[in-house]
């Protein structure tokens, strides 16, 4: 008699291998592809070429959203989702490439290719920076065919098996024998479950040698690169002294008040916006400064040579345009560096030149209107941002400080060349995808006590805050409650017009619902607007509010 089919057994757990397959095959990959890039000294490696082009080739919007959504923490937010994805993609190949193995070189080279191409679109990419990637490529497919290949046994079709007698029947001239097994059913090639113990094993052996490949080859590429980044951070340099020290802080420029931004932002609360996916590592002995294009005489600088000149220490805040109204992305620390004025004229500006393309160690450009920077505002090439030398995460060795302009026109971190051009000519990064071209930083002020939705208790109650207009100064700050008449806060001493400056004042709340609401005006008299504009192309308007409840 016949008896039903049995169930395919181990199929699930075959699938599941596979995928793993892939997995590994593509820790490999990465893993190899570390090593080459930090022995090639490359850009990056395969995962963080793709993040760059894709943080290029991104609508503007996209960015926008991402700033706002995960602030300094987008570029974690876009590795893990790229790692995830590359993941996803290579277990998926492990299954496909399990039943087709002419399939397993496909997706790791594709992956490769792919990676490749986004390096070489990286601005200042060398053939070179494509290398990392192909080699995940070749590293991948191989892994790949060598774990399927400990996966699955030789396939046997089901014609080429021996006849199985039905259970209780004898052949003629045979004895009766016990019940056979029967073979695989529908055409299914023994998987690893249904092979031997010895199968099971080559698999764990190819296993465990694909990660541990992957673990050496990433680990070495990884102490690579940390070496060599641990004499890019600066640690442990001593900047000369300033030939020209910013002034002191007059009293009660730090008004203290719990919850009010310190007048001098810590390095590690500093805000970070830019479109470096990896922050670049330029040691400053390897680090030269080349200013150059619309000049009379070229210059080219060393890191030596820099601190060999005056510095001048000044106090300046920094605002990055994509700033919300009320938002965080404002700063203020004391810089030190080099007149960026007087290196200009050292190189003499010629006629018609209106624009300073300097260009970051990653490729990043931005474009500065000359005059600005010759019009006698405290623009440097600084080294030093509140006592030490610059973070890395800051622009270590070397970055742009020009007070009054946001940072994309104004701020190039890890800057290695000046060029003297024409906006006509030539477009920066960001001017290139629709920002303005110039930039001036627009009057703003913020409530930071209380916070929004803050519960107060009824009584005497501290609103407080700080504005800004650099280049221009605060005159004033004014505060109304519930859209009533506009009240006078009082101002905290600054040392100039090129910082921000914090305010304060006393309200006597009452219980209920309230709406705070806070405008500055500049020294050129103008008061901010009403007006909601977003930041995009020139930077936002409009008046900061907080809602509170008084108990």
């Amino acid at each position: 008699m016949n008896i039903g089919k049995p169930p395919v057994r181990g199929r699930g757990a075959g699938r599941a291998l596979g995928a793993l397959c892939g997995v590994a095959a593509v820790a490999a990959a990465l893993g190899a592809a570390e090593l080459t890039a930090a022995l090639l000294r490359a850009q990056a490696g395969p995962l963080v070429a793709v993040g760059s082009a894709f943080i290029d080739l991104a609508p503007r919007r996209l960015k926008d959203a991402a700033i706002r959504a995960f602030g300094a923490d987008d570029k974690l937010v876009l590795l893990i989702g790229l790692a995830a994805t590359v993941l996803a993609v290579a277990a998926v190949a492990g299954l496909a490439a399990r039943r087709r193995p002419r399939l397993a070189p496909a997706v790791p080279a594709a992956l490769g290719l792919t990676a490749a191409a986004a390096a070489l679109s990286r601005p200042g990419a060398v053939p070179a920076d494509a290398l990392p990637s192909l080699v995940a490529a070749v590293v991948g497919a191989l892994a790949l065919r060598l774990l399927l290949s400990s996966l699955s046994r030789r396939a046997v079709r089901p014609s080429q098996l021996p006849p199985v007698p039905e259970t209780g029947t004898t052949a003629p001239g045979q004895e009766a024998s016990s019940p056979s097994t029967p073979g695989p059913p529908d055409g299914v090639v023994p998987g690893p479950l249904e092979g031997g113990l010895s199968d099971r094993r080559a698999l764990l052996r190819a296993g465990t040698a694909t990660l541990a490949f992957a673990a050496l080859t990433g680990g070495t590429g990884r102490a690579i690169t940390a070496a060599r980044d641990s004499a890019a951070r600066g640690a442990g340099l001593v900047l000369p002294r300033p030939a020209e020290p910013a002034p002191p802080l007059a009293p009660g420029s730090d008004l203290r008040i719990p919850g009010l931004s310190p007048f001098t932002t810590p390095d590690d609360g500093f805000y970070r916006v830019d479109t470096a996916l990896v922050i670049p590592r330029v040691p400053p002995r390897d680090w030269r400064l080349r200013v150059h294009g619309l000049v009379e005489r070229p210059v080219e600088l060393t890191f030596e040579e820099v601190l060999g000149r005056p510095l001048i220490e000044r106090d300046i805040t920094l605002t990055c345009v994509s700033n919300e109204v009320g938002g965080p992305y404002a700063g203020n620390a004391r810089w030190l560096g080099i007149d960026l004025a007087a290196l200009l004229r050292e190189a003499g500006v010629r006629a018609g030149a209106d624009q300073i393309l300097s260009r970051s160690a990653d490729g990043w450009t931005c474009g500065t209107p000359v005059e600005t920077v010759l019009d006698g505002r405290a623009a440097l090439l600084a080294v030093g941002m509140n006592g030490r030398a610059l973070p890395p995460a800051h622009g270590f060795p070397a970055r742009l400080i020009v007070p009054g302009l946001y940072g994309y026109v104004s701020a190039t971190k890890w800057v290695t060349e000046i060029k003297l051009t024409r906006f006509a000519d030539e477009r920066a990064y960001w001017a290139a995808r629709g920002w303005a071209e110039r930039a001036p930083v627009k009057t703003a002020s913020r409530i930071e006590v209380p916070k929004p939705f803050a519960r107060l208790r009824a009584g005497p109650a501290v609103i407080a805050g700080v504005a800004w207009a650099q280049h221009r100064g605060v005159a004033a700050v004014e505060v109304r409650v519930d859209g009533g008449p506009w009240r006078q806060a009082r101002l905290a001493p600054s040392p100039g017009p090129d910082t921000w400056r914090q305010w304060h004042m006393t309200w006597d709340a009452t219980p209920g619902d309230h709406r705070l609401e806070v405008r500055a005006t500049d020294a050129a008299g103008l008061t901010q607007t009403a007006d909601r504009v977003p930041p995009f192309p020139s930077g936002a308007t409009g008046r900061h509010s907080v809602l509170v409840t008084v108990l």
